[in-house]
């Protein structure tokens, strides 16, 4: 299966030397079922194989319906780990027990020009989302990229124009939505059941800061220009991008010039949500409303608006209450997180974990309840969009939407000032805000086109 549109080699690659791309491998189809021929499997490429990144690709490679061909990372042991992972895989299903059809790369744009890949998976930090993903959509490849899912809302809005352009398949890999526990609790709150809500309480960390580490010394194997990218150029430090394989998730996203801190990192997940169950996918805040405080790392909140506030609340707070994600309603409340799930009808408590949630849509979801999309797996998701061509839960629209909100958020902590803000054109308004502050500065040669 390719879904490749043609492409000129020299728009990725553009002063950089042709490069000559070995045909892969394919296994034979009674090697993965009598139902897949090879002709019909999507071959994926992945960009970025951190702790994400391999784990996504773990996941996929259990998919029968897709076939890995490449791996692009800047980090050569992380990138050579990665290969040998998925030719390991491969040899254990090969007639010989051996398999050698996976090409490894340093540079996305290399991956990117070869036309016998269908569909990439993104799991770089941040700042690289955008840039990756125009690119990817520009070449016809279909998508799964991790969220945040840009770095600015103006790279929000280029990426959903590069998608649609192209008539790609994109999925935001805010996977709550595929949890039965999130859809549940947001059909709870679409449906009025708990009556009319007049605040969400959303409990992530705080803003991202300025990044002052010192210089390290800079070891061999890491392209380091390339992991800075578009980001201004400063020394190594092992923080921001570790040695080789590891298995945490590094600090860069905590630092202003690489990430959002967890405004941008957990909130993608739980504002996303918190969206989600407003129905307020397809908009945004009316207003935002900075914290009290000028080094604050909660207490912003902001408005819709129809009048629904949504309180950035600490992360750690009364253990009691519980994080995540609270939605207070006239007539109950409910709180929702990974694992978690209570329901309250007054003052009565009719659910408190996941297991519940099939009693509670039995009693409260019935006759023309609106029900929301199911999708019990987000990587299933995606494959199954691709075939049909329709759009997935997560799509990249959706995906703007909640880190437009994201960011709306840091710029309150960053600049201190109240906000309004038209969630159709994507503008401040009323003489608030500033448009410079709507994007980041590219360094050079990179630039968002």
């Amino acid at each position: 299966m390719n879904t490749t549109k043609n492409l000129n080699r020299r728009t990725f690659l553009k002063s950089t030397a042709t490069l000559a791309i070995a045909t892969p491998f394919l296994l034979p189809s009674k090697v993965w079922s009598a139902e897949i021929k090879p002709s019909d499997r999507l071959n994926l490429g992945f960009i970025g194989l951190g702790t994400q990144g391999r784990g996504l690709m773990e996941g996929f490679l259990s998919k029968k319906e897709t076939q890995t061909l490449a791996v692009c990372d800047v980090d050569t042991t992380r990138r050579e780990n990665a290969r040998k992972i998925v030719e390991a895989f491969y040899a254990k299903k090969a007639p010989a027990g051996s398999y050698k059809g996976c090409t490894p790369y340093t540079d996305f744009r290399e991956l990117l020009a070869r036309k016998d890949i269908d569909a990439v998976v993104i799991a770089t930090p941040d700042r690289w989302h955008a840039l990756i993903g125009i690119a990817a959509a520009r070449a016809g490849k279909d998508i799964y990229c991790e969220k945040p899912l840009t770095e600015s809302i103006h790279q929000a809005r280029a990426l959903v124009s590069a998608v649609r352009e192209n008539d790609r398949v994109f999925q935001t890999g805010s996977m709550q939505r595929s949890s039965k526990e999130f859809r549940t609790a947001c059909e709870l709150t679409q449906n009025g059941r708990i009556g009319k809500i007049s605040r969400v309480e959303v409990y992530v960390g705080g803003p991202g800061v300025p990044c002052d580490l010192p210089a390290e010394k800079d070891e061999p194997g890491l392209d380091w220009n390339m992991w800075l990218g578009p980001a201004p150029l400063r020394p190594y430090h092992s923080e921001l991008s570790p040695r080789g394989v590891h298995k945490h998730f590094p600090n860069w996203r905590n630092y202003r010039e690489y990430g959002g801190g967890m405004v941008t990192d957990w909130g993608a997940h739980h504002f996303d949500i918190a969206q989600w169950g407003l129905g307020m996918d397809e908009s945004g805040p009316a207003e935002i409303i900075p914290a009290d405080k000028p080094d604050a790392q909660s207490g912003v909140h902001f408005t819709y608006a129809n009048g629904i506030e949504v309180f950035h609340s600490p992360k750690e707070h009364d253990p009691k209450a519980g994080d995540g994600i609270w939605f207070y309603g006239s007539d109950g409340k409910i709180h929702v997180n990974r694992g978690k799930f209570a329901f309250w009808f007054g003052s009565e408590q009719k659910a408190e974990s996941p297991a519940n949630c099939d009693a509670v849509a039995a009693e409260y979801l019935t006759g023309d309840a609106k029900r929301l999309y199911k999708s019990d797996d987000h990587k299933t998701d995606w494959l199954s969009c691709v075939r049909s061509r329709k759009r997935p839960i997560c799509d990249v629209e959706i995906g703007a939407h909640t880190v437009i909100v994201c960011h709306l958020v840091n710029l309150a902590y960053y600049h201190g000032q109240k906000m309004k803000w038209n969630p159709k054109a994507f503008q401040f308004i009323d003489g608030t805000g500033d448009p410079a502050w709507l994007d980041v500065n590219y360094r050079e040669p990179w630039k968002l086109v």
